[in-house]
């Protein structure tokens, strides 16, 4: 099972609103303590999924007060918890930005105000524009304590977006490279996988810009989305079809039918939010970028809130099948015919059918 979101049991229909609202207080308030680092990765990720497919549509998307709620008191708090915790600076700046972005506003706190004390003294770290909170990062010279290139990228894209400027040189020609590199993604490697993704994500501010791959950087893509596929992987294939989306590409159509059958197959489930316990393996993640994917191919939006329940279904992918008999030495000369015949014999059905996620 992968049940990870419930939800009071409401006989009315849900509008939209509505329902964003109940997954901001369920990420807000039910499934994990602030204190939790994942706390801040996960109401991170749902921030920027919102505001993101909200831009898809060319139309910033707006919600209530009431619906933001659940996170204005982190959003009060943001200097302290960023003077303290610095190390996760990238998740408390994008939180900030995108509740601000999605209409969140608090007593005297605007855009355009930074807190005259924010970079002098503890003291006065209170209610802050997330201007200031860029600003101190980028004094406090933060995104130097990096290793990654691909976190200085989203660094450097998170401070753009109020205008504060990170210069990292060779940064754009690095993540270009790696990209192009295009051998190495056509074997399994999903940290790797996941690296070409998100390059594109923060080159291109999530479809906001053209991020100018190379044609090679494209055929990377579909590698990594070939991969996926024969892994039945929905979690990245949605993330290679972002990608190329973004990059001026339309992935393939059996791709996207396959992630479309998959989408429908997600449900919001009428009942309690489930305890942080049950997280450990849920596919809260899946859930949400291929609400994004749903957005760049313009498919519907989120699933409706039912009642009922449902089930994950899980297992190894066509690739798997593929290694297996490679690494025990059965190609040879010769024999590639009878090859081919018995690793089509080992891909079942279900390694690419589509398969429903509860959630």
């Amino acid at each position: 099972m992968a049940q990870i979101l419930r939800f009071p049991n409401k006989n009315e229909p849900q509008s939209r609103a509505q329902t964003y609202g109940r997954l901001i207080a369920a990420f807000a308030q039910g499934r994990r303590d602030q204190k939790d680092v994942f706390w801040l990765k996960e109401n991170a990720e749902l921030l920027n999924i919102l505001h993101c497919t909200g831009a898809l549509h060319g139309a910033p998307l707006l919600l209530s007060e009431t619906a933001l709620a659940p996170l204005r008191a982190f959003y009060a708090g943001a200097a302290r918890h960023l003077c303290f915790f610095r190390q996760y600076y990238r998740f408390i700046l994008s939180i900030c930005m995108d509740l601000e972005d999605l209409g969140l506003v608090g007593d005297g706190v605007g855009h355009g105000r930074p807190h005259s004390g924010f970079g002098s003294g503890m003291s006065q770290m209170g209610q802050v524009p997330s201007e200031a909170l860029a600003q101190w990062v980028h004094q406090q010279d933060l995104p130097a304590h990096e290793l990654s290139d691909l976190q200085r990228a989203e660094a450097r894209r998170l401070l753009a977006r109020r205008g504060v400027e990170l210069e990292v040189p060779g940064l754009n020609e690095r993540l270009h490279r790696f990209m192009d590199a295009t051998a190495q993604f056509a074997l399994p490697n999903r940290k790797a996988a996941y690296e070409l993704t998100h390059i594109v994500f923060y080159l291109s501010d999530y479809g906001r810009c053209d991020p100018g791959l190379s044609p090679a950087a494209r055929q990377s893509l579909n590698h990594v989305g070939t991969l996926a596929f024969l892994d039945r992987d929905a979690d990245l294939l949605s993330e290679v079809c972002i990608a190329l989306r973004y990059s001026g590409q339309t992935p393939s159509e059996l791709w996207e039918a396959w992630l479309l059958n998959h989408h429908r197959g997600f449900a919001l489930l009428a009942d309690e939010v489930q305890s942080a316990p049950q997280l450990a393996q849920d596919d809260y993640h899946m859930f949400l970028v291929q609400q994004l994917a749903s957005g760049a191919a313009g498919w519907p939006g989120l699933p409706t809130c039912g009642s009922g329940g449902g089930i994950a279904v899980s297992g190894p992918g066509a690739t798997g099948d593929f290694a297996q008999p490679l690494a025990g030495g059965v190609f040879r000369r010769g024999h590639c015919r009878r090859l081919g015949n018995r690793l089509g014999s080992r891909l079942a059905v279900s390694a690419l059918s589509g398969c429903g996620r509860a959630i």
